[in-house]
Formats: structure tokens, sequence, C-alpha cells
């Protein structure tokens, strides 16, 4: 029998209302209620209240429907976007999952099952279980290693959004169906019936044609995409003056960067969000749109530094990881987020790292994004990856990859940026090597993968 859910029965309150954008087609928050139904009739006999189930998918009008079907359930979702069958088989058995569900022909699910005997026996999930409450199973984005099964309680998070007040705004739904921002994101317009625009993909034109053809409202990206987006001249090609909000988060944004940005979105606000897969979505109020100051605004959450060290206590964290100690939170339950921050006037903090991509130069630290700030600041470098790598005698050196909007040498680039930054930086900030490059490495979420430049 499935059950009802006050978030899914909130959705009837915006039966007529336009719901998401997806492929080219527009659907009604009506026509995603049908959905719901006709998954509750496929699923009812093949999956029980309370099984984990994976969903091979991204966002779509149908992971979305099968999503909040299994929410009525009480399920444990597990959302894998990875196009990887070795990932995807990863994920599904360090998750423990009961179920598989991928999408064929217009939607028509393709269910497969774990035998009973393949499935181990977890003390959180069957605590979530007890609790009748749907849970969320995301997983660590960590370069090496097995990659972390963070086991959320979904109804906590749908509940952070509980008696917000209706508001039909278009979105851009950018970050991923895996990511604790993009489930932010999308439990937060569902709850005011927002509209939702899912690109089929990530590429800055692609992205610009919507915001242009759907009056977008607001923007979720990452600093690397932004950056990309200006590099590609995106905002003179569409118009873009839709856009009201730009948000910002998942790496810390070059002050130089954010200057650039505001100089060619005036109409727009900029605001940096925070977040760990962990603790949940902060709620945060930037200093002003040129600052990256921010500030925590969130009851939900605490805050504090130490040693120059983020931590983070949320009533949204994880129950607990299904297969990994839980080494990063400490006895009273305070997450080590791994970012650098300091403290400033007024109660403002300031990202200014993470602590593993700190470069150490014979005992001088150096931050990352300090380098990139200004090395942004020249005028023919478009874009900037800073990283350390290891020296004989310094045990590290500074490395840059520059992205030049002229044609120069590795020589020249490494003269050019010295030059600029004798009075600028340190001489031991100042890189040591500069190479030019066609693009920067990152990831497909659009993060900076500095760790493997090693490699």
């Amino acid at each position: 029998m499935t059950n009802n859910h006050w978030f899914v029965e909130n959705l009837f309150k915006f039966k007529q209302q336009l719901a998401l954008v997806f492929d080219n087609k527009e659907y009604t928050y009506s026509e995603i209620l049908n959905q719901i139904d006709k998954y509750d009739k496929e699923i009812q006999e093949s999956i029980n209240n309370g099984s984990v189930v994976a969903i091979i998918s991204d966002y779509s009008f149908y992971s979305i429907s099968i999503f909040l079907s299994l929410l009525k359930r009480n399920c444990i979702i597990v959302p894998i976007t990875s196009n990887v069958e070795e990932e995807q088989n990863l994920r599904i058995d360090e998750s423990n999952a009961e179920a598989v569900i991928k999408f064929g022909n217009n939607g028509k699910l393709s269910l497969s099952f774990k035998d009973s005997k393949n499935t181990k026996d977890n003390h959180l999930i069957n605590e979530l279980r007890d609790k009748n409450n749907a849970g969320l199973i995301l997983f660590s984005s960590g370069s090496t290693g097995k990659p972390k099964a963070m086991l959320q309680n979904l109804d906590n998070l749908c509940n952070v959004h509980n008696q917000k007040r209706p508001k039909p705004i278009v979105m851009m739904i950018f970050l991923m169906f895996d990511h604790i921002g993009g489930i932010n994101t999308l439990l937060g317009l569902l709850m005011i019936g927002g509209v939702m625009v899912i690109p089929s993909n990530r590429d800055p034109l692609h992205v610009s044609g919507l915001i242009e053809k759907y009056k977008v409202k607001v923007l979720p990206a990452s600093p690397t995409f932004l950056n990309l987006l200006l590099m590609s001249d995106s905002h003179k090609k569409y118009d873009l003056s839709s856009l009201r909000m730009i948000t910002y988060g998942t790496e810390s944004m070059p002050e130089s960067l954010l200057i650039k940005l505001r100089d060619n979105f005036k109409r727009a606000k900029f605001l940096q969000t925070f977040g760990t897969s962990e603790t949940g979505i902060a709620q945060m109020r930037s200093k002003s749109s040129e600052s990256t100051l921010m500030k925590f605004d969130d009851p939900n959450l605490e805050h504090k530094i130490i040693n120059g060290k983020l931590f983070l206590r949320s009533s949204t964290q994880i129950s607990g990881y299904l297969n990994a100690s839980m080494d990063s939170f400490d006895s009273e339950g305070w997450f080590d987020t791994g970012d650098l921050a300091e403290e400033t006037e007024g109660g403002y903090i300031k990202i200014i790292g993470r602590s593993k991509e700190v470069i150490n130069v014979g005992g001088e630290k150096v931050l990352p994004n300090e380098v990139e700030t200004v090395l942004l600041e020249i005028e023919c470098v478009d874009d900037c990856i800073v990283y350390g790598k290891s020296n004989p005698i310094m045990g590290q050196s500074v490395n840059a990859d520059v992205v030049m909007n002229i044609q120069l040498s590795n020589r020249e680039a490494r003269k050019l940026v010295k030059n600029y930054c004798i009075e600028k930086l340190e001489s031991y900030k100042i890189p040591s090597s500069v190479k030019v490059v066609e693009k920067t490495n990152f990831s497909e979420r659009y993060k900076k993968m500095r760790i493997n430049n090693e490699v």
C-alpha cells in the first residue's frame, strides 16, 4: 500500500502551474502527479515500503516523478548519475540497494533486484526504517579510494522547506541529482511551486539558451562554470537579463572573478552558498554581491572555527556512513568540513581554501585560491588553476596552468605571470612553473581538480 506524504500532497496546490522544462518539453505539476500515480501502481507489488532503491539517472521528468513515488513509500533513495557501469555497480553495492531503477522509452521503468542473500544488514538503515522515515544515500566525491555512502533522513531534508510560501520562480537545476545541493534545490522549488529548467547538458551555450528562452531568474552554479560562461561569451550571444540571482558554491570563488561576473551581470544579485553532503545545505547571507564574505543565517545549523578550520553541526546532518567510520565527526557531533576559514567583524566568515589543497613551500603555506585571484587579474588570462607539485628541495612548488586569450609560449607566460605577481604576492607564492593549456582541469560537476594535477 502506498502512503500519503505531506510533501507530495503539497504539490496539489500547484496542479495547473508549469513545474519543469526538460528535453524541449514542458510539464505541469498535474502531469508530475499523474506520473507519480502511474509509478505508484507500477511498483506497488515489487518494491516494499522502506526498501533501498537506486535510481540510475540524472534529473528528468521521470526521475523526479519516481523519486517522489519512492518518497511516499518511505524508501531509501540512491540517486546515481554516473554513466560508467563499474561506478554504478560500486554504488549499488555500497548503498546496500535492494532494487535498481533505470528508464526505458517514455519513462518506462526497468526494474532489477538484488538477491537478499547478497544484501547486508545495516543498523543505520534499520533505525531509519523504525522511524518510518524516507532516506537518501549520497556518496563522497573523493578522488581516491572507495566512496563513502552517506545516509540522510530524507524527511528531515523535506522538513527544512516546510511552511515556505508559494513563489512561482523560474530556476535552473544545475547541480546534479546525486548532489546535496541539487537535491536541496529540487525540494525547495517543489515546495514553493517553482519552475525547474533542467539542461540536457551543462555546456555554457546550451544553459544560456535555456535562460533566454524560459526567462530563468535564478542560476545556481560553480565559479568554474561561471567563468566558462564568460569565456564562451554566452552572455553576449544570448539575452540573460532575466537573471536576478546567481548563486555560487562547491569551491572557492576568486575575488577577481567575482568582480568580472558582477561587471557583466549588473542586474543580478550574487549569493555565496555553502554546505556539505554530511551536514546539508546551509542558509547563507553574503555581505554584498562584490564580496566573498558570508554569514551563516540558519536556525538548523551551528558553526565554529578552530585553528583556521571550519566545523559544522546541524539538524540535517547524516545518520552516518554505511561503509566507513565517523572519523570526520567528533564526540559532540561537530563535522570537520576540511575548509579553511577566517572570521571577520560582524560575524562574517571567508572561506580561503581546502586544507588538503594547501601547498607547502619550504614550510610556508600557499593557498591556491589566493594565487588564482591574482592571476585572473591579468588581462590576457581567461582561466587558471594553481596546484602543488613535489620538489626535492622545498618540499613542494607552486604551479599554474593558464588559459590565455593571446598566443604565448610557456616561457613567455611564466615571465608575464612573474612580472605581474612580483608586487602582488610574496616570492614563495609566485608560480615557479606556468603551463599554457586549452582548458583547466575540472570535473563533470564543474569543480576544479587540483589534487590530480600532481600525477
